[in-house]
């Protein structure tokens, strides 16, 4: 069921509406605007119905600040409006609203456009969610993870938790390419990225094709020695599905593997423990391939 947020001061026309929506929709309501904001920043809504007139910070003001919210800004915002309202809203639009809703509430009016609306962002997650996905692997694609990780880099920060950057890559892929073909290469990797995300279960646990033949994958919580032995399962698991190599260079399809663990502050650099993480990556090659070499909290290699 779509959630919708309803942000009005006045308990009876909250009430109103929540009566005409509440048959179809998870309704949550709000009578201010600070709260208004942090139910909009932590509860996953589909709409939010947003009347301009209320004391201390008002209609526009909160809608601004919900437009400069990376988690809110795609949020579809309908004012609530008086019939006579005609500036506030033509200035709530030029803000970023969507539409307006009149007072007094005509229920048909209303089922109507909250309906549009909903609609409307349903069809636009889909095509999000597509433009995030790799098609080969069908797990998260680079640009899904260059907005996920930051988000969750700041979240780390925040919480004070460890967070973990992986980057792996398929053993000596340009000679099982070469080998075997294209087309069996893709299926490589397809068979790869599903190894990789049936072990990592938890709804933090991120993964994404990288480019080519690489992948990235980012853990919140869990030390550096737990999750060492969490991909040291994972590229096993890669190895044990014996998808034959060229037999001048290995048996089997493997995976090497770096990464480290950071607990981060405000100071520090994402970039910065990426390149480690990169570095870890080309340790593994160096030392032979198909192992997992990881920076702990303290920098030092496991």
């Amino acid at each position: 069921m779509e959630k919708i947020l309803i942000v009005d001061d006045s308990a009876l026309q909250a009430a109103q509406l929540k009566s005409i929506l509440d048959p179809e929709y998870d309704v949550t309501v709000s009578q201010t605007a600070e709260d208004g904001l942090r139910r909009a920043s932590g509860g996953n809504f589909s709409l939010i119905l947003l009347d301009v007139v209320m004391p201390g910070m008002d209609g526009f003001t909160l809608l601004k600040k919900l437009q400069e919210e990376i988690i809110t800004q795609s949020i579809p915002v309908i004012l609530i409006t008086s019939l006579s309202d005609v500036t506030n809203e033509q200035r709530g639009l030029i803000l970023g609203a969507v539409d307006y809703i009149t007072k007094p509430f005509n229920p048909l009016i209303v089922q109507a456009r909250v309906n549009t609306h909903i609609k409307l962002y349903r069809y636009r997650r889909q095509v999000e969610q597509q433009s995030m996905t790799d098609q080969l692997t069908g797990i998260a694609n680079r640009r899904r993870y260059e907005q996920y990780s930051i988000t969750k880099w700041n979240e780390a920060i925040r919480l004070h938790i460890p967070y973990s950057i992986c980057i792996f890559d398929i053993d000596r892929f340009k000679v099982y390419n070469d080998t075997f073909g294209h087309p069996a290469g893709d299926r490589v990797i397809a068979a790869v990225a599903q190894t990789a995300a049936s072990h990592l279960q938890r709804s933090t646990d991120f993964l994404a094709r990288y480019g080519g033949e690489e992948f990235i994958a980012i853990l919140l919580g869990g030390a550096s020695k737990q999750i060492l032995g969490y991909w040291e399962k994972i590229r096993q698991a890669v190895e044990t599905l014996h998808i034959p190599h060229d037999p001048s260079v290995s048996e089997w399809v493997t995976i090497s593997i770096g990464g480290v663990t950071v607990i981060p502050e405000l100071e520090s650099s994402y970039d910065f423990y990426l390149k480690i993480a990169d570095t870890m990556l080309y340790d593994a090659k160096k030392h032979g391939r198909n192992r997992v070499f990881w920076a702990d909290e303290q920098l030092k290699q496991l």
